[in-house]
């Protein structure tokens, strides 16, 4: 689990979280299936699916996916975004989170309809396992890899490091479009709002398609 050190300013703080490639392979196929799976389950009204046996080749892929770790499941639809939903905190064991995000996203995201049963097989799936949050400076934000949390109050707005990449945001409208996710207005990251960053290890169906 990312966690920087208590003893570092917020700029090598930022510096200090590590994007590198956690999972193999075979553990974001697993993570991905999960995610699958628990749409499925969730319209046949079975229980979401749980850790499976382990036995002394599948107990090493399965360690780092018990672990508590905040993540988004993102959804799409013949290209199109199709629900959102994540944990921000590691509150829940991994493949757990991604089985209750995936579910939510696909049936309580209050932009969308519920996926249908005729759309859920064709739903692309992909993952963003965060790091903790980390205090950042406005300048030190680098667009592409960290995701931003913005709060004031009881406002809080939260994009993921991909966001800016797909809209072709640069650092100020990446800031700006975080605080009106948050309600707040548009400059408020110049003023009282709290900045808090994350970077966070994406991947998807795409990754292992063709």
């Amino acid at each position: 689990m990312f966690k920087p050190s208590e003893n570092l300013t917020a700029s090598e703080e930022a510096d200090s979280v590590r994007p590198t490639a956690e999972y193999s392979p075979e553990q974001r196929k697993i993570l991905l299936a999960i995610a699958h799976e628990a749409i499925a389950s969730k319209i046949a009204g079975r229980p979401l699916p749980g850790r499976p046996p382990l036995d002394r080749a599948t107990a090493g892929l399965w360690a780092a996916l018990e672990e508590p770790r905040g993540v988004f499941t993102t959804l799409y639809l013949r290209g199109e975004l199709r629900g959102c939903v994540g944990y921000v905190a590691p509150i829940k064991p991994l493949f757990q989170a991604v089985a209750e995000t995936a579910c939510a996203a696909a049936f309580d995201d209050s932009r969308f309809w519920p996926v249908s049963p005729v759309e859920a097989p064709e739903l692309k799936i992909s993952l963003s396992v965060l790091s903790q949050l980390f205090p950042i400076d406005a300048a030190h934000v680098e667009v592409g890899r960290h995701g931003l949390v913005i709060s004031d109050g009881m406002r809080r707005g939260l994009l993921l490091p991909q966001v800016p990449i797909e809209h072709g945001w640069d650092r100020k409208t990446f800031l700006e479009q975080t605080c009106r996710k948050a309600g707040l207005p548009t400059d408020a990251w110049k003023k009282s709002a709290t900045i808090e960053a994350f970077v966070a290890e994406v991947f998807g169906d795409d990754e292992f398609s063709g």
